[in-house]
């Protein structure tokens, strides 16, 4: 059995891998958002459909990409309760 000590450094290890994909997510949504200027700026002026739906895609990917954030800092928050209370 693993002693506290190594519990918590292989938590710590984990939270770290976490923090590095919590900053690829951010980097993600920052370019999915330069995505959808440059592609309103490109769609000006259209009333095609497929504006639309691009339009409304990117958002639902950012909005994925949000609530997959959101998930990694509930389970940060877990992960540090638990080992708080060893």
């Amino acid at each position: 059995m693993a002693s506290v000590a190594e519990v918590k450094a292989a938590v710590d290890a984990a939270l770290q891998q976490v923090k590095e994909g919590q900053a690829a997510i951010q980097a993600a949504r920052e370019k999915i958002g330069e995505a959808q200027q440059s592609m309103a700026a490109a769609f000006d002026g259209s009333a095609h459909d497929s504006v639309g739906a691009a339009h409304a895609s990117l958002t639902q990917a950012d909005q994925a990409l949000e609530d997959c954030l959101g998930a990694t800092h509930l389970a940060v928050e877990q992960a540090q309760t638990y080992t708080a209370m060893l």
